[in-house]
């Protein structure tokens, strides 16, 4: 019996036809990027203080003065969310006293904006923050939003594998596209921001689903050698262009609901992509629909420019796993032996923690020190080298000194910032950016490495438990970047201390590298005791099995 790819591999690896799919639906990645990370300008918060109504009869001294100072950045600025009592002010107006030689400032009793607050349009002209007031005691809002952006990413992760399973990588992946931009564009016009909160969630539940989609429909199309590109390199790169792009979309466009258009329209580019991007033969095949699969392979071959056999597909000519009778697994046996359920938590541990890393430094950039846009701008542009690296170090090196490498790279750097002193400005500025690239390494290292370590019988419920670790830090990430609000240097010391922890728990983990694929539980256990020493003709085997697409096709979910 051959398999699906014996069964193909007269089409090649990279003909047109794989070209076009391997760009297509990497560019179809390329609205995650900068849809998934535009609360940091739709949310932004510019410098704020009291609003002193224009009926008060003030003078202008007094006027001047009747915002208190307080202690920031070790500058004394003046307060954002209180002002002195108004009534008190308008009596010592009226009585002629002067502000600082004849009233102790100190010494007045202070109260909160009743009156709202008036906001700098120096970086921004409206926010969600400045259009709903989330300042002072509604401050909490903001990053909320934010998170429920990240529930939506965790439902969506829930809900796509089993959706594209029954209904179709194809199908999923353009519903889920137009569910992102449906939603995003409805967002533009919220009265709320409960409504805006609500919407924006929906939209987390879009993108997260055709992300998954589009991966897995990539790895299931495209042949081994090029699999390997698409998933390290072609989706991530495309993501971080998206990326890049978001803080050019913000420059030129500084109002929120225009900016959230502009974002959304591209969505609809897309659309033509149904005429062109094919369903999986695979997921076909699955389904017993091994005509419209067939129809799908000679069209690829006519592409490529390659004449089909005669006969391609039969259904006793391939192999059904399924319709095998295998044994059941189930999540608990993701703790079933004290070493996989070692493995499980520390995988556990690490997802999150580098996810709050990586999504606590890309929501921070707005809390740099220099032009918001050029930073935000940096950290899209630092990921790209890091992709590449990655690759790099999969290719070649062991995943365990890889990867904490990468994680005490990282995480050492953010601890160093606090050390920098306030006038070298550009020192902390390169410091983030170091940070954000041992970390974006990381994390696309982890994603091969964690479904390496798993059993083929446990690898995708491994992996997808893994990756929801991964969810809840990202839900938790906003609230590390609020923390500054009270220690500027406080998310850095956290996110920093974290990350060298997990630098250090991965070099507990075991190594991988030249190693074959462990199919069953019992195989795993040999691979991760000190005493197994695998045969010499496995090192060998272990080259085509790194490229397994056994690997990349769990890492989806």
């Amino acid at each position: 019996m051959r398999d699906y790819e014996e069964v193909t591999a007269f089409l090649g690896e990279w003909g047109r036809f794989q070209r076009l799919v391997f760009f297509l639906l990497s560019a179809s990645i390329i609205p995650n990027g900068f849809n998934g990370l535009s609360i940091v300008f739709l949310a932004g918060t510019p410098e704020h203080r009291c609003v002193v109504p224009g009926g008060a009869n003030l003078s202008a001294e007094w006027l001047n003065a009747s915002i208190p100072l307080e202690l920031r950045g070790g500058q004394a600025v003046p307060s954002r969310c209180r002002r002195y009592r108004l009534a008190a002010l308008t009596n010592l107006s009226a009585l002629g006293l002067r502000p600082g030689s004849d009233v102790e400032l100190e010494s007045l009793e202070q109260e909160p904006c009743r009156d709202g607050w008036e906001y700098s349009r120096d970086v921004y002209r409206s926010t969600i923050v400045t259009e709903w007031n989330l300042v002072c005691d509604n401050d909490w809002k903001g990053p909320l939003s934010t998170s429920l952006f990240f529930v939506g990413v965790l439902l969506g992760s829930f809900i796509s594998g089993q959706l594209s399973d029954k209904f179709g990588r194809k199908k999923v992946l353009f519903a889920t596209l137009a569910m992102q931009t449906v939603f995003s564009f409805i967002q533009v016009f919220s009265t709320s921001w409960e409504m805006f909160s609500v919407l924006f969630l929906l939209v987390g539940m879009g993108q997260i689903s055709n992300y998954v989609a589009a991966f897995v429909l990539g790895t299931e199309i495209l042949g081994k050698s090029i699999r390997v590109l698409f998933c390290t390199l072609g989706v991530c790169i495309f993501y971080a262009f998206g990326y890049m792009l978001l803080p050019l979309f913000a420059y030129f466009i500084r109002d929120w609901r225009m900016l959230l258009l502009a974002l959304t329209l591209p969505g609809l580019l897309c659309i033509p992509l149904w005429w062109v991007i094919p369903e999986s033969p695979r997921w076909l095949i699955s389904q017993g629909r091994f005509q419209e699969a067939e129809d799908i392979i000679r069209k690829a071959a006519k592409t490529n420019g390659i004449t089909a056999p005669d006969v391609i597909l039969h259904p006793s000519d391939l192999q059904d796993l399924d319709s095998q009778k295998q044994q059941t697994y189930t999540i608990l046996d993701l703790v079933r032996t004290r070493n996989i359920l070692t493995i499980t938590v520390m995988s556990v541990i690490i997802w999150m923690i580098i996810s709050v890393g990586y999504f606590g430094l890309s929501l921070d950039t707005p809390n740099l020190h220099g032009d918001v846009y050029v930073n935000c701008f940096l950290s899209a542009v630092i990921e790209v080298p890091a992709y590449i690296i990655s690759w790099l170090l999969l290719r070649n090196l062991p995943r365990r000194y890889s990867m904490a490498a990468a994680l005490f790279l990282g995480g050492c750097v953010l601890l160093f910032i606090q050390l920098v002193p306030s006038h070298i400005r550009a020192l902390s500025i390169l410091l983030v950016m170091l940070g954000k690239f041992g970390i974006t390494s990381a994390f696309s290292i982890v994603y091969v490495y964690t479904a390496e370590l798993y059993p083929t019988v446990v690898r995708n419920m491994g992996v997808g438990a893994s990756s929801m670790a991964s969810r809840l830090g990202s839900i938790l990430s906003p609230y590390f970047v609020y923390l500054g609000a009270y220690d500027r240097f406080l998310p850095y010391i956290l996110m920093g201390s974290l990350t060298v922890l997990s630098g250090i728990l991965t070099l507990f983990l075991p190594e991988s590298y030249g190693m074959p694929l462990p199919d069953t539980i019992d195989q795993m256990l040999l691979v991760k005791g000190l005493e197994y020493r695998p045969a010499s003709r496995n090192k060998r085997d272990s080259k085509e099995e790194e490229e397994n697409p056994e690997i990349f096709k769990s890492t989806a979910f």
